[in-house]
């Protein structure tokens, strides 16, 4: 995953992006959770399958990793 997901603060304000591209993760996350297949997020953003599915993986170990604090 680390050679498929990059943060620079000079790349889209600091925000996890595809490496070697300018698309942000959460886009990529966001476009799949809306219904779009992965071969669309592939074709629409000129992705790779490995590259979609890095951007799922750092998006569930984020979610894995937070506490959430309930009433």
């Amino acid at each position: 995953m680390k050679n498929h997901i990059t943060v620079k603060k000079n790349v889209r304000f600091g925000k996890p992006v595809i490496a070697g591209t300018r698309t942000p993760v959460a886009v990529v996350i966001g476009k799949i959770a809306g219904g779009m297949t992965v071969d669309k997020v592939m074709h629409e953003y000129d992705l790779t399958k490995k590259q979609v599915y890095a951007a799922l993986k750092y998006a569930a170990d984020i979610v894995a990793h937070e506490d959430v604090a309930t009433l």
